[in-house]
């Protein structure tokens, strides 16, 4: 299948893009094919975000959203910060409240239900998006540019060869191909080691966020409140803090961030979440509620440093495939958004004077003069601080954004990628959890079960090993298997034999919500995420 342009990903960058290419064909008179693949069973199903969402991009792409009922339904009434300790809270006053934080005109939104809609206003404009099918191989031509992707055979069996109900992939082709995968794109991974295109950049830092959707008691919801946290059940010395928005309807977002570069091996994401959840300044707003939904999804936090560059022969990176998430305001949307659009003018300009498969210099040069580069340039040391402790963080972010405006004579750098970061299981001290008490913490696969995640078991592993001997002669020996607790799943399992010999790793591969983490944090980087079979993965209803 030919188009002038493919778009992989239909989260709000890959939308974005296609609904500003079909809109200068319309404004110009110059008609363009676009097709948006997309990987889960219907658009939406893998979108996860908290979300507080900066409407300025949506506003700049379509100014009339307002009345075209997009889901934007709860804006934020209300901003609190709390620092936690195991038995109470310090409320930041108001004043104090950095305006990284400060939400006033956002709304408090499922990205997910923002994404349904912007695919319906895609497809008005003519747009082809495609659900259930995922882009699992680059095309190249012989000089070496992007030539499309292919998508994945359907009903491989787990030996590899065609089953009865086997379907051959399709290839795609395009005059330029751009990549919207989000954090840690398969896709997109691979183009930038073929292209060297971080080789400037400082290595991608990376977060984990889990998050619940649950329904609360009317007395206890607050349509439009924001509540953010830093500190307790984390160590100082670890990244991380939580996010508590209160949508429409009594619906409420619980989530739980922590940086991937922490040290201790023992730590699991997951439980910190659940603990989380028990303090005495958050329990009582969920007591008496319904939790309805789960999810995790990894996150690029690494800033304006760390963005490779965003285009290559025949193609580009936008969103979060490129890491265009601003880390200190804990919203990526409306920059993903604004990368999609600013990537579609470049691509539009070209496929209209007839060219194909070059670079689109264009888009880095619009990035580099837009309000998103000004925004991710005032927000690039709020990650690099933070990663040196709480305290510290705080007090020198807080600096850089009161006295500097942002604009401190220094950019400070990432020196380490995540997987480097964990200390051995002789140096770090095990975390002793609490059991899930089944109402306001959980276990992990019965989270996984309200992800609605769903695999065909009778098709290979997408999650692969460079080396099967790895797991257990250094992750299990070395590390004590920290994929066993880094996985917010249940995906991976140290497995033995009765008398407690013959260690083995087990993948649950059923299990996989397609947050990415093992493909970021594995130590030796033996992990590698590849796509499974379209329309598999979790479904997320509202998140």
């Amino acid at each position: 299948m030919h188009y002038d342009v493919v778009i992989v990903g239909a989260g709000p960058a890959g939308l974005a893009a296609a609904i500003r290419l079909r809109q200068l064909a319309t404004e110009r008179g110059h008609e363009i094919a676009v097709c948006v693949l997309e990987k889960g069973a219907e658009v939406g199903a893998h979108i996860l975000s908290g979300a507080v969402m900066d409407p300025r991009a949506l506003a700049e792409l379509i100014p009339g959203w307002q009345q075209l009922d997009a889901p934007l339904n709860a804006p934020v009434v209300e901003d609190r910060f709390l620092f936690l300790t195991e038995k109470s809270a310090l409320k930041l006053p108001g004043f104090m409240l950095p305006t990284c934080f400060r939400n006033h005109g956002n709304y408090v939104v499922s990205l997910g239900a923002v994404c349904r809609w912007l695919a319906g206003q895609a497809e008005k404009l003519g747009v082809e998006v495609f659900a259930g099918f995922a882009a699992a191989a680059v095309l190249y031509n012989e000089d070496g540019s992007v030539k499309g992707v292919a998508t994945g055979d359907m009903g491989i069996g787990k030996d590899g060869r065609p089953g009865s109900n086997y379907q051959p992939g399709m290839e795609l082709h395009a005059k330029y191909t751009l990549f919207a995968e989000g954090c840690r794109g398969h896709l997109g991974r691979q183009v930038q080691e073929r292209f060297h295109l971080d080789a400037s950049a400082d290595p991608q830092v990376y977060g984990i966020g889990l998050k619940e959707l649950w329904e609360l008691r009317p007395e206890t919801h607050r349509k439009g409140l924001v509540i953010h946290t830093a500190g307790w059940p984390l160590d100082r010395d670890t990244y991380g803090g939580s996010f508590f928005y209160h949508l429409e309807d009594n619906l409420a977002a619980v989530g739980f961030v922590v940086g991937l570069s922490y040290r201790n091996p023992y730590l699991s994401p997951y439980e910190e979440f659940q603990r989380f959840k028990t303090h005495p300044a958050i329990r009582p707003m969920l007591e008496g509620g319904k939790r309805i939904a789960y999810g995790a999804r990894a996150i690029a936090a690494g800033g304006l440093q760390a963005l490779p560059r965003l285009v290559f022969p025949g193609g580009c990176l936008i969103g979060d495939d490129a890491g265009f998430l601003n880390a200190s305001r804990i919203k990526g949307s409306h920059t993903a958004i604004k990368s999609g659009t600013l990537a579609a003018e470049a691509a539009f300009e070209a496929v209209k004077s007839g060219r194909a498969h070059d670079e689109l210099a264009a888009y880095p040069e619009a990035f580099r003069g837009s309000w998103l580069f000004e925004e991710l340039y005032r927000a690039r040391n709020f990650k690099p601080w933070m990663s040196k402790g709480l305290l510290t963080g705080t007090l020198m972010f807080g600096i850089d954004q009161v006295v500097f405006r942002g604009r401190a004579p220094w950019t400070l750098h990432h020196k380490h990628t995540d997987h480097e970061t964990l200390l051995t299981r002789h140096e770090a001290r095990p975390i002793a959890y609490p059991r899930p008490d089944g109402v306001i913490t959980f276990d992990r696969l019965s989270s996984v079960f309200i992800s609605n995640t769903n695999h065909n078991e009778d098709q290979p592993c997408h999650l692969t090993l460079r080396d099967p001997v790895v797991p257990i002669k250094v992750n299990l020996e070395i590390y004590d298997a920290p994929e066993s607790r880094y996985c917010p799943a249940g995906v991976y399992e140290i497995v033995r034999d009765a008398d407690g010999g013959n260690p083995r790793l087990q993948i649950n591969a059923q299990n996989c919500v397609h947050c990415k983490t093992c493909d970021i944090k594995d130590p030796t980087q033996n992990i590698v995420w590849v796509a499974p079979e379209g329309g598999g993965g979790p479904n997320y209803p509202n998140m």
